[in-house]
């Protein structure tokens, strides 16, 4: 090859190479998207505004949150698993449509497949409550009540797949009792503090304040042990359901072929907030445990979550109308 030729082979190589590095390393120049599966108020859509504002602060570019309800979250999802691999949407995803939802329905989207892992950043039990003026202040009050008054009671959750329907209808199996299951497509409080629906169970981020407040009564947290955020709320578990557990996450992902570097700026970025004295103190207010994982073990995890929750679902012979 002429001398000329290869040089300008060489500069050809060279820019092609270097010009998305240069576009990686100015991410972002423009705003970016945020998206969350529920609606505003809920635990999800809560913690994703907290990393936003954090990350708009820090970028210098407008992080939006953008609410895509519907489907237990995996409507947003779907949105994220086709976005453009840029860096410019990215999800706030809770665990329920990547791990659950694959063992109720065929999805339109591989969680494994189509979506690259940034960091497992929160994790949180949910909180079984009731409307205050239900004569129930405790698991067996509500067993009681519900034996009492068959058919009669009905309880919320954000959605079909979710963790909370998932606890809800194992609990209802275990204890021997029938609940109508009322999905929502994110928190559900209003409607228990009204007494439209009597009994809630929420992500802890969403109901703790309600709860610390009075206005709504908890009654168990499905985490093993007590949290630390409420010492006063028992355990599903030590209510007679030894082992019951039921947890939510929350995950930042992108859609699979987005740039390393810009993958990494980002949990890079969400490991500083977890690190922040002030945002720790706020998520210990709403019950919120940190994690701030690597993306090779929130892919683990997924792969782990889904047979395990497939067991659960057939065990407790949940089905996806309820």
């Amino acid at each position: 090859m002429h001398p000329i030729v290869r040089s300008v082979a060489a500069f050809v190589f060279a820019f092609c190479v270097a010009s998305p590095l240069a576009a990686q390393t100015n991410w972002p120049d423009k705003p970016v998207k945020l998206v969350v599966g529920f609606t505003a108020g809920s635990a999800t859509d809560v913690t994703a505004r907290m990393f936003a504002q954090k990350f708009t602060e820090a970028w210098g570019q407008a992080v939006v949150v953008e609410n895509v309800t519907g489907n237990s979250g995996a409507i947003g999802v779907d949105r994220v698993a086709k976005a453009a691999p840029d860096g410019y949407t990215l999800m706030w995803s809770g665990n329920a449509a990547i791990t659950i939802l694959p063992s109720l329905q065929t999805l339109p989207f591989d969680p494994l497949k189509d979506l690259a892992p940034i960091s497992t950043s929160l994790s949180m039990p949910s909180i079984f409550f009731v409307n205050n003026d239900l004569p129930v202040k405790s698991l067996a009050d509500l067993i009681a009540h519900a034996k009492a008054n068959p058919g009669k009671l009905s309880y919320g959750t954000p959605g079909v797949g979710t963790p909370q329907h998932i606890a809800g209808e194992l609990f209802c199996r275990l204890a021997g009792i029938k609940m109508e299951h009322i999905p929502y497509r994110g928190a559900n409080m209003a409607d228990v503090m009204s007494g439209v629906v009597p009994v809630g169970i929420q992500n802890a981020g969403a109901a703790m304040p309600l709860v610390r407040d009075g206005r709504l009564r908890g009654i168990g947290i499905t985490s093993l042990k007590r949290s630390a955020n409420a010492p006063d709320l028992p355990t599903v578990a030590e209510q007679g359901f030894p082992g019951f557990e039921a947890t939510s996450w929350f995950a930042l992902m992108a859609p699979t072929g987005t740039p390393k570097p810009i993958l990494d700026k980002v949990r890079a970025e969400s490991l500083k907030v977890l690190a922040d004295p002030e945002m720790k103190k706020k998520f210990a207010n709403i019950g919120l445990d940190l994690v701030g994982s690597t993306p090779e073990e929130t892919r683990a995890a997924i792969a782990a979550d889904i047979p395990k929750w497939a067991k659960v679902i057939k065990e407790a012979g949940i089905q996806p109308s309820k």
